[in-house]
């Protein structure tokens, strides 16, 4: 591998003021976003809604990669330019979604592991070659009753690991996505205790796959009340939990911390982003902290869109005023 290329990609995409555009839903989560404004999910609908992303005026002042979807890295816009092309020309780099999605652990009830190892190498090199310079690999924890099992954590580190030495071995910097759900009713302690184990777990299989943590990303789950918990933590909580965890348990070696946006409303995600950089400013940890978000930054473009040329403009202006209010979050700067 080549370990000054990873490391150059990985901080590039954690530059001061800007952050990941994660554009990679699958299929079937596109098409129950298109529902939701009434637009049919084909291939010719997506294209276009993503280049209307990707071809917003000065969106790479705040977006420094896209994670795509394996679809769109090779769809071309109806000006024949290959989308991932129309990125590169921004200076945004292209990154693809690699894991296969998460699927029933069969024998542990209610949790799930990632597929998606099979083929993944070869898989990996042609995306490379394609034009692609990083990767991404979900996997998702739950909590409930009596889970997440320490198989569960423990099976999905090693899945994450084996996923993470493949993609530099191709030349991809890879983002590790161990995501605590915030479905539930759970309390901040709750979610502070699992993450912490399922960090642990993850760093110490990164370690045993001979991972080169300074070429890899980090997108955790923010230190959060369950969803449907009855007296969630606010900001101010979230902020001070999640760096505290984050301190204990990740390596000073990772250069970046690109946070999910993963349930929380749009409002939230960027306050509680905005909270932890406040207090990160203080407190001076090791890394950049940024964001990866993908509902975050699109919900209201979407909605401005509606499958409608007439609205491209205004669609546009929605984004980019989400990527603005995001990218002050990114460096602690939001006022609210």
């Amino acid at each position: 591998m080549d370990k000054d290329q990873l490391s150059s990609i990985a901080k590039k995409l954690v530059a001061p003021k800007k952050g990941i555009l994660a554009a990679d839903e699958s299929n079937p989560t596109i098409e129950n976003r298109f529902d939701s404004i009434g637009v049919e999910s084909n291939e010719n609908n997506r294209r276009d809604y993503r280049d209307m992303l990707f071809s917003t005026k000065t969106v790479n002042e705040y977006i420094s990669g896209v994670i795509l979807y394996e679809e769109t890295l090779y769809q071309k816009n109806l000006k024949g330019e290959m989308l991932s092309s129309l990125l590169q020309s921004k200076d945004i780099i292209p990154g693809i979604k690699v894991d296969k999605s998460a699927k029933d652990f069969i024998g542990f009830p209610g949790e799930k592991i990632t597929e998606g190892l099979d083929g993944l190498f070869e898989r990996m090199k042609k995306y490379y070659e394609d034009g692609a310079r990083f990767s991404k690999w979900r996997a998702v924890i739950t909590i409930g009753d009596q889970i997440p099992s320490a198989q569960c954590i423990e099976f999905n580190s090693i899945l994450l690991a084996r996923y993470a030495i493949a993609s530099q071995e191709a030349g991809l910097v890879p983002i590790v996505e161990p995501e605590v759900l915030m479905d539930g009713n759970h309390d901040i302690y709750t979610c502070n205790k699992v993450t912490s184990a399922t960090l642990d777990e993850v760093f110490k299989q990164l370690n045993q796959q001979n991972v080169y943590l300074p070429g890899i990303l980090l997108k955790p789950n923010m230190i959060l009340s369950g969803k449907d918990s009855i007296n969630r933590a606010d900001k101010n909580k979230v902020a001070k939990m999640t760096i505290d965890c984050l301190k204990k348990h990740v390596p000073t070696e990772v250069p970046g911390i690109i946070f999910l946006s993963g349930g929380q409303s749009d409002s939230e995600s960027i306050e509680n982003l905005d909270s932890i950089n406040k207090l990160a400013n203080d407190k001076t940890p090791p890394w950049e902290l940024s964001f990866s978000y993908g509902r975050g930054l699109q919900t209201s473009t979407l909605k401005k869109w509606a499958g409608q040329t007439k609205y491209i403009k205004d669609a546009q202006e929605e984004f980019i005023d989400r990527c603005k209010q995001v990218s002050l979050a990114r460096e602690g700067l939001l006022k609210v």
